[in-house]
């Protein structure tokens, strides 16, 4: 017998068959939608064992489980959607105080012989002070594009233009 075995009511049905015939959820979605569906053991329900999603669906048994768990602990729309991530701070190279120092070498004059910074050579010039680690170009341009820049305008009342507020 099934563990978590699931009876659908008539609006849950209509809502998850509308899902499947439109098309327009997610692939995730939708493949919960008709795991739901054919596990379902009231009247109007397929009945479905759990090799069955495995073999029309592609998913294993587990996932069939899976949804059907989460469809009676945390509800329908819970088992049809991803969970959400959570925040990762620590997969980031920058982190805040590093952000703050990147920035202000930002807003230094460039070197001789350049009209302004440009990621490469922050990227070449920038390292992480408490590991002493270089960061990549990718890493640079991902955290000035995250930071909402404002350089204000000139005495003569035009935006500063990159490169040029040191001239």
């Amino acid at each position: 017998m099934k563990q978590y075995t699931i009876e659908l009511s008539k609006g849950q049905r209509e809502e998850l068959e509308k899902r499947v015939r439109s098309g327009k959820a997610t692939a995730r979605s939708i493949q919960h939608a008709q795991i739901l569906l054919k596990s379902d053991e009231g009247s109007d329900g397929s009945k479905w064992s759990d090799e069955h999603p495995e073999e029309v669906f592609g998913v294993s048994a587990s996932t069939s489980y899976r949804v059907r768990k989460q469809f009676l602990k945390q509800g329908l729309e819970r088992a049809l959607e991803r969970r959400p991530q959570p925040e990762r701070p620590e997969k980031y190279k920058i982190n805040g105080v590093a952000e703050a120092q990147l920035l202000a070498q930002t807003c230094e004059p460039a070197p001789t012989r350049y009209a302004g910074w440009s990621v490469r050579l922050l990227a070449d010039r920038f390292v992480i002070l408490e590991t002493g680690e270089k960061v990549s170009r990718e890493t640079i341009r991902w955290v000035l594009k995250k930071t909402n820049s404002n350089r204000g305008k000139t005495k003569n009342g035009s935006y500063h233009a990159r490169g040029t507020e040191n001239l």
